[in-house]
């Protein structure tokens, strides 16, 4: 029994230096993994920068007629419905205004009366001229006449002015159309009772053909643009434009001042009010280095773009430019010349390995 214990003993021991004695299995190293990138080098080119703004398609200065009643008055006539064309003298509105036909009726009146008064002075005064060569009268009636007729011809004067102001507050009662264009709105109809208050339109008019955008900019980018700079709608219907002003005043509340700009083509498809979206063209950068927009990594305020190096992608700090959207201008950091990863460099640690794609 001693003996058996003692072999077996033995063959547990053989077994455990057996295990212990084996040779070593070999090191498991993971490879890394290459990604696979599209690159292109970095060039020099001109690079303009573009305002992109939100704005208001709205009427040209003299482009938009707002008829209020000139008193208080009745609505006679009202022949334009909303959306009608109107050519320039069409009647848009006719107030009732019984008490400027009276006042006009009333100043001719006093022109008549006027009128008679003159040639009984005038008569008188030819009398008293007679009289007076033929030694029967003295010299001072014959000034008295004259002065007389001088009289009368001043107070003609001033019924006359009297009766153009008439005449002018009655013409008022008839509105018609000072330039051609289209009833954007009708807020009254025939017989309406309407105040003489800004608060109380009648109707409104607008020349479609002379319409433009007013932008709202802020007042950081005012300086980078200038009279006359090209402009591109970059939502709805697409459109050219020009600047035709610039700002004197800050709208206190939003830091941002109004930009107006015309279309290059009158009559755009836009109605009044429309909201829209207008890139401006402002500076420009000549000879600069230029890369891909969407090569830039972006990292809170760090940019940076992967640079082909060898079989490896390096991270390169930069420092960026101008941007139009598609092309970015690269101030420092990089060189004309060198290759940018432009796709696959999502997520891209520094010095990862690197395949270029074929293309």
């Amino acid at each position: 029994l001693s003996g058996s214990l003692t072999f077996v003993s033995t063959i547990a021991l053989c077994g455990i230096m057996s295990i212990g004695c084996s040779p070593s299995a070999p090191e498991q190293v993971e490879s890394e993994a290459v990604v696979p990138v599209s690159a292109e080098p970095a060039r020099l080119g001109d690079l303009r920068a573009s305002i992109h703004a939100t704005g208001t398609v709205t009427p040209a200065p003299g482009a938009e007629l707002l008829v209020v009643a000139p008193e208080s008055a009745r609505i006679a006539e009202m022949p334009k419905a909303e959306g009608d064309r109107v050519a320039t003298g069409d009647l848009l509105v006719r107030f009732e205004i019984p008490s400027a036909s009276a006042d006009v009726a009333r100043q001719q009146a006093e022109v008549g009366r006027a009128e008679a008064q003159i040639e009984n002075a005038r008569a008188a005064l030819t009398r008293a001229r007679e009289l007076f060569d033929r030694g029967v009268a003295a010299r001072k009636e014959m000034e008295d006449a004259d002065r007389d007729l001088a009289d009368a011809q001043a107070s003609h004067a001033q019924a006359q002015a009297a009766l153009a102001s008439a005449e002018s507050a009655a013409g008022r009662a008839t509105v018609r159309a000072p330039f051609s264009g289209v009833v954007v709105r009708r807020l009254h109809n025939p017989g309406d009772l309407v105040e003489a208050t800004a608060s109380d339109p009648v109707l409104r008019l607008v020349d479609v053909r002379r319409l433009e955008v007013t932008a709202l900019i802020p007042i950081g980018d005012v300086a980078r643009i200038t009279t006359g700079a090209p402009a591109h709608l970059t939502s709805g219907v697409a459109g050219t434009l020009t600047v035709t002003s610039l700002p004197t005043a800050v709208d206190q509340n939003t830091g941002s001042v109004p930009v107006r700009l015309s279309f290059v083509n009158p009559g755009p498809a836009f109605p009044i009010g429309a909201p829209v979206q207008v890139d401006i063209e402002a500076e420009e950068h000549v000879g600069v280095v230029l890369v891909p927009a969407t090569a830039v990594v972006r990292e809170g305020e760090d940019t940076a773009v992967f640079v082909v190096a060898g079989d490896t992608a390096e991270r390169r700090p930069v420092v960026l430019g101008l941007t139009d959207g598609t092309n970015t201008e690269v101030r420092s950091g990089l060189d004309a010349g060198e290759m940018i990863i432009t796709r696959g460099h999502t997520g891209l640690p520094d010095g990862a390995a690197i395949a270029l794609d074929a293309a």
